[in-house]
């Protein structure tokens, strides 16, 4: 029997907007550890699950699917949103700036 994770992804640190953080993700769970190859060093596995990634509208869906087809599941609730004021590069010469000038 399989297992998996159902999460929402988080934003890229070089990423500006949210595009592809608004799905849900169904990843399966390792089944077999990864071996390295002897020849050329490279890690691989025998397992095919690795390779599959679902994505579902809502965490609804995800659970639904994962129920269905006898995949036990953990569901992982995404940290809220910390939005940060944005401030303009002309911010830095105010006259009526509230720190000191540094230099």
């Amino acid at each position: 029997m399989s297992s998996a994770r159902i999460f929402r992804p988080s934003k890229d640190a070089s990423q500006s907007g949210l595009a592809r953080t608004k799905q849900w993700l169904l990843e399966f769970d390792r089944t077999s550890p990864r071996e390295k190859d002897p020849l050329m060093g490279w890690t691989s596995s025998s397992d095919m699950l690795q390779q599959v990634r679902l994505e579902f509208d809502t965490e609804e869906e995800a659970i639904a699917y994962a129920k269905r087809e006898g995949i036990a599941y953990r569901v992982e609730k995404p940290r809220p949103q910390i939005l940060r004021k944005g401030l303009s590069y002309s911010d830095n010469f105010k006259f009526n700036r509230t720190a000191p000038w540094t230099h």
